[in-house]
Parts: C-alpha cells; structure tokens; sequence
C-alpha cells in the first residue's frame, strides 16, 4: 500500500464548501448537563473527594451533537427526534434555537422524560478538570406509534428539501425500523446522500451510503479483534459488501481511524492530535457530521476523513460536546502534520 500524504492546501480550499448546505439530523436527542466544583479535601464520609459547587451548565447531547457541529461549521441543521414535556427538553430545545438548529422536526412525547447524562466534573490543582462521576436519566422504551407517525411525517416533508440525512443512533428509540426504512425510501426517490453513525448493529443499515462505527462496535458485530491496519481494511472491505454501502469508516481512539471506500480503496488516517485529549466525549459525532458535510459538498471521502480527523482532534481538546469553528478548523490544517497510508 502506497503513502498518501495530505494535501494541505485542498483541504484549505475545500473549507468553504462545507457551509451552506442543509443537512437532516435524525437521532435520540439529550440534554448534557455538568456540574462543576473545586476539590478542596476527602471527605470523611466515604473515599471521594469533596466538591465546592462552582457552576452547572447544560449542552445539546446524543444526535443534537452533530446537529450542533454542522450548524457551527456554517450549515443548517434540521433536527429531528424526541424530547419530554419537561424542563430538560425545554432547556435542550432552546439551546438547539440559540446554536442556530431547526427545531421544526422536533417532536414532544408528554409520556417521556427527555434524556439527560449528567457529569460531576471536579477543578483542582490539575491542568485539566476530571470527570468523577455521570448519571443517566435514560427513557429506553419503544415509541409510541403515534410518535413514530409524527417522525415519518416530518422525515418526509422535510428530506426532500436537504442536501443529505444523518441518522445518529444511541439507542433511546428514534432510529427504528419505520424511521429507517422511510429515510431510504425518500433518499432513493429523491436523490439524497444518507449516512449513519451506528453506534452498533451495523446490519440495520443496509443500503446507506456511509456508515460509521468506532473500533468497539465493529469489533461486536464481527465478532473478532481488530488490531492491525490489515485486520481493519479486512473488516471494512467486508461491511462495504454486506452493507451495500459506499464508504466504511471505523474510528480507533488514539490510533485514528480507517476509512474503506468503493472507489478510494482503505487509509489508515492517524491522530491528528494526540497529546492534548482532554475529553473525548462527542469526537465521534464531530466525524458523522463532517464525513456527512464533506460527501454532501460533492468532496471524496478521502478528503472527508482528513477533515473529520482534524475535527476531532479539535474537540478532545475542549470539556464536553464541543464543536469546532471553521477558522479552528483551518488552525488544525496549517499546524497540525498528519499523513495517511
């Protein structure tokens, strides 16, 4: 396998034509909420440290992630999912308005409570705060079928008007046989480019163009270890003709990721950024949402995984789902050497 380095100066040039574009982010939707205090002794009580309340506050979690990158990148995203009649979702639906993000999709499900991963973070005498401890008030239920009828409707009136769809997967309900087979459909009538952030059971998405899963969840549904370059080109090459899909990529934590692509073949894409990870929460949705942003804007793959990497190495540097800005992103490119093979 030849070396192929970056192109830098493309990557530069094809910055701009991620803005503009009108993506459909469909997924279960979160309320991420930190609470944050400073580490002053142990406590007596138990071995734990105790914490000096500082301040809270709350971000837009699960599918609302990528949503949030792809409108921080200069593009409109249309959210759909489902929230609770309660503060949480009224919290989250109003930090999806101020981040740009059309809520029209949005569906409330007065017989759920919204989603919320909350995270004790502690500052102290560490360069970086520390993650203690997180809690999930998580509603797992199937939907009801008047709430998946309300999603099709939406996913409906609302795909032929965009560039592409996004299905982000947490497993809470949203992405579910109706909603995936509905998604297809418009995308095969109309023409639109549809991909996935899998999170698992990678077979339940036959027929998208692009699938992404990390080391983890590849590893789950084929049932062996990756661990060698080859081991993952094996394993992509192999889900790109299960899945009839376009382009595979598969992220691996500190060691990059792999993308394996019909027409480009496998790269190996290393870290961009390794030795300031500071919290790799949401570094997957930054990739879903610039592969889906990059493949929209009539970029290849290749070029999409080399944005999606400095993306990510962007974001594990910043507490929480973070999202990188275009002037950061372009920072990253002219700072950062990255080759792929």
């Amino acid at each position: 396998m030849t070396k192929r380095r970056v192109d830098k100066d493309a990557l530069l040039r094809a910055l701009p034509r991620l803005r503009d574009l009108n993506i459909l982010v469909l997924g279960d939707l979160f309320l991420d909420e930190y609470i944050v205090g400073r580490a002053t002794r142990l406590s007596r009580e138990a071995p734990v440290p105790v914490l000096e309340f500082d301040r809270r506050f709350y971000l837009p979690g699960g599918a609302a992630n990528p949503a949030h990158n792809i409108s921080a990148l200069g593009s409109t995203a249309h959210q759909l999912g489902v929230i609770g009649d309660d503060d949480a979702g009224r919290k989250l639906v109003n930090h999806l308005h101020g981040a740009g993000i059309v809520t029209d999709g949005v569906v409330t499900d007065p017989a759920r409570t919204t989603t919320t991963k909350t995270r004790v973070v502690a500052e102290g005498t560490l360069v970086f705060p520390q993650q203690l401890a997180r809690i999930d008030q998580a509603e797992r239920r199937p939907l009801d079928a008047n709430v998946t009828a309300e999603l099709v409707a939406h996913l409906q009136q609302i795909a032929p008007r965009v560039d592409a769809l996004l299905f982000s997967d947490y497993k809470t309900g949203v992405v579910n046989e109706e909603t995936i087979a509905t998604a297809l459909r418009v995308a095969r009538d109309h023409g639109k480019l549809i991909t996935v952030d899998s999170q698992g059971d990678l077979y339940k998405f036959k027929g998208f163009d692009l699938v992404k899963c990390n080391r983890r969840e590849a590893e789950a549904q084929l049932g062996r270890k990756l661990g060698a370059d080859a081991d993952f080109e094996q394993a992509g090459e192999g889900l790109l003709a299960d899945l009839g899909s376009s382009a595979i990529v598969i992220t691996r934590g500190d060691e990059g990721m792999s993308l394996i692509g019909r027409e480009e073949g496998t790269l190996h894409v290393p870290a961009a950024n390794r030795t300031e990870v500071f919290d790799i929460t949401g570094a997957g949705d930054t990739v879903i949402a610039v592969m889906t942003l990059a493949l929209a804007a009539g970029l290849s793959a290749t070029d999409g995984v080399h944005l999606a990497n400095y993306a990510a190495g962007l974001v594990v540097r910043k507490l929480g789902n973070a999202t990188p800005s275009p002037e950061e992103l372009a920072w990253a490119i002219q700072n950062w050497p990255v080759s792929g093979i």
